[in-house]
């Protein structure tokens, strides 16, 4: 006689988890909305990463290095120009690399003593100065986040934000809060419409006393100056003249961080200035 068919595969025996068709209905939105929140949420708090110190900036702006090799091969007097004004925008490259150098050695990320890491330096994990921000972080052994998003021209993120802490979102909103939960404070380079998109989000919060106090800096005064009329808003009454001391216009990283500790952010040197190797993770015991 012979054996009956094996039973066909039915999605329904399947544990939920298991079954990406179900995962992924719209009706379950809320579901992976929670879980891009908590996938992020656990992994910091396994490294004890208590506060962060937010760098923003363009994905654009290349290392000297990139921007002298692409100058180099450029062909054409369009392409040397453009070649020319990457170059040019690449010292903001290196003045956030060294921000957030300063950043890592002073700020409490390195954790010497065991205890909660505080300032880490948190980036988009893009490209650009988002990389430079994380690759400072990387030069004295100290750990930093790399916030991803998916776009449909994918954004890889870059090599240097610590590979535990680098987060792939989907939900624009989800990776925003993220960005903004934990931060101390806020670093600004030069950017287009994503980084005044996290810049005045973020304004507008501290504006709105939906979170507290929140020193911000903006690098960069001659951009800055020249893209933004800050005092032109408060001339027009769409804000207050006290609005403008929210943040600070500063060009230099030991300046940066002088006003960032002016206006309250809470540094933790750690008790030696050597770079301490990153720690493992520490682990929450099951059960």
């Amino acid at each position: 006689m012979a054996k009956a068919a094996p039973p066909k595969p039915n999605r329904s025996t399947l544990l939920a988890v298991e079954d990406m068709e179900f995962l992924l209905r719209d009706e379950m939105r809320s579901a992976r909305f929670g879980m891009e929140y908590l996938k992020a949420e656990l992994a910091l708090r396994d490294w004890g990463v208590r506060s962060t110190i937010v760098v923003f900036g363009s994905a654009r702006v290349p290392s000297p290095e990139e921007a002298e090799r692409t100058l180099a091969a450029a062909e054409g007097p369009e392409a040397q120009r453009l070649a020319q004004q990457r170059l040019d925008f690449s010292t903001h490259y290196d003045k956030a690399r060294a921000f957030a150098r300063i950043v890592s050695l002073r700020g409490g990320a390195l954790a010497e003593s065991g205890g909660p890491r505080d300032n880490v330096i948190a980036t988009g994990g893009g490209p650009g100065i988002m990389a430079a921000a994380n690759r400072g972080a990387a030069d004295v052994g100290a750990p930093s986040i790399g916030f991803n998003i998916t776009l449909p021209h994918e954004q890889a993120p870059n090599e240097w934000s610590t590979p535990a802490l680098t987060f792939r979102f989907h939900y624009f909103a989800m990776r925003k809060m993220h960005l903004a939960m934990r931060a101390n404070a806020l670093a600004v380079f030069p950017g287009g419409f994503g980084t005044f998109d996290e810049l005045f989000e973020l304004l507008t919060l501290v504006q709105s006393r939906k979170t507290g106090p929140l020193p911000i800096v903006l690098f960069g005064s001659a951009y800055w100056n020249e893209v933004v009329d800050f005092r032109a808003m408060a001339r027009h009454g769409m804000i207050d003249p006290a609005d403008l001391d929210l943040f600070e216009v500063v060009d230099e990283p030991e300046e940066g961080w002088a006003a960032l500790v002016r206006r309250g952010l809470k540094a933790h040197t750690p008790p030696t200035d050597r770079p301490a190797a990153v720690a493992a993770p520490r682990r929450r015991p099951r059960g």
